[in-house]
């Protein structure tokens, strides 16, 4: 079996870098040249895609496992860039750039993070095809029990955010503003498709390491494909807490109730669907609030009081203090 081709360092940290920064760059290039959102989310998906070929080509003769964990983080990107492409064909435009992509650094910001988002995930599969864990075999045949649950949470997880995604998108072509998406995995999760990806990260990265855990990879090897889990969490946190649910549920919500689109029926929808874990509604609707804050990470971020939260209440409260303020000054004269 021929050694895989060093490039820059053995665990191909640098070229999958620099590869994806060049990658971006010149998206970014075309994007910005001509006022043109529509390849920006088609970029990050395939520049996957490139990174899985690449270092899988680069390991020479590469093992199952190689090849099955490239494989499905190349089908994971690919499916997702060309979703997302077929998207905003079909709306025109990408409104997360309305006010940025005229201007050169706040809309190169955007890029610089899908690069960190893209080089990260890619971790896992990048170090598994890397000198460091080729150096060391026979490696251990694929088909552990640790491969072959990764393979099925991949399948439910892509089987999830794909269903999602494209059930999503026809709630959403049918115009009904006023109308709730509870239909399919939405009825037991609002968010499946962050879910399935989160799974589907998870499930890789599970392959990957099993090349340490299952096999004779030892060393600095070892340590590194164990710290690649800092892909799936990374992709965690980010969904989580900065562009999947901070920017959905409480101004998703905040839309609904200031603009009468059946807030009562969407409020309903909140209190009884899980936020991410799918569960049974019917459960989850009378489980106590403690639980839902922690062991289905409902977090207060993302939860809309009406009373704190609406332009209205604020409104009512600059007024009070106003008012206050005006008698206290009364009182002083």
């Amino acid at each position: 079996m021929a050694d895989a081709v060093h490039v820059l360092d053995e665990y191909y940290l640098a070229i999958t870098l620099l590869v994806t920064i060049a990658y971006q760059l010149f998206f970014f290039s075309i994007a910005f040249r001509f006022k043109f959102d529509k390849l920006t989310d088609f970029a990050g998906g395939t520049n996957f895609v490139v990174l899985a070929v690449l270092t899988l080509a680069l390991s020479h003769g590469p093992d199952p496992r190689q090849v099955v964990a490239s494989v499905l983080l190349a089908a994971w990107g690919l499916r997702l860039s060309l979703f997302l492409l077929y998207r905003v064909l079909r709306t025109g435009s990408d409104a997360r750039f309305d006010g940025t992509r005229d201007r050169f650094f706040p809309f190169l910001g955007f890029w610089v993070f899908q690069m960190l988002w893209v080089w990260v995930v890619s971790l896992p599969v990048a170090v598994l095809n890397s000198p460091a864990v080729r150096r060391y075999q026979p490696q251990a045949p694929f088909g552990t029990a640790r491969d072959v649950a990764g393979v099925v949470l991949f399948a439910v997880g892509f089987v999830m955010e794909s269903a999602s995604d494209t059930h999503k998108f026809v709630f959403r072509s049918r115009g009904d503003k006023a109308a709730v998406c509870d239909g399919g995995f939405f009825s037991w999760s609002r968010h499946p498709n962050y879910f399935g990806e989160i799974i589907i990260q998870f499930s890789i990265y599970m392959i990957c390491v099993s090349a340490a855990a299952d096999g004779p990879v030892g060393g600095q090897a070892f340590k590194a494909l164990y710290a690649t889990i800092v892909g799936p969490f990374f992709l965690t946190i980010l969904l989580m807490f900065v562009s999947g649910l901070p920017l959905s549920e409480r101004p998703g919500a905040k839309k609904r109730y200031e603009n009468s689109l059946n807030w009562d029926a969407y409020q309903r929808y909140l209190n009884r669907t899980s936020i991410l874990i799918p569960f049974p509604p019917q459960i989850y609707e009378h489980l106590p609030t403690f639980i839902k804050r922690t062991v289905f990470l409902e977090f207060p971020i993302y939860v809309f009081d009406p009373a704190k939260h609406s332009d209205a209440a604020k409104s009512q409260q600059a007024a009070g203090e106003q008012r206050r303020s005006g008698e206290g000054l009364t009182e002083n004269v």
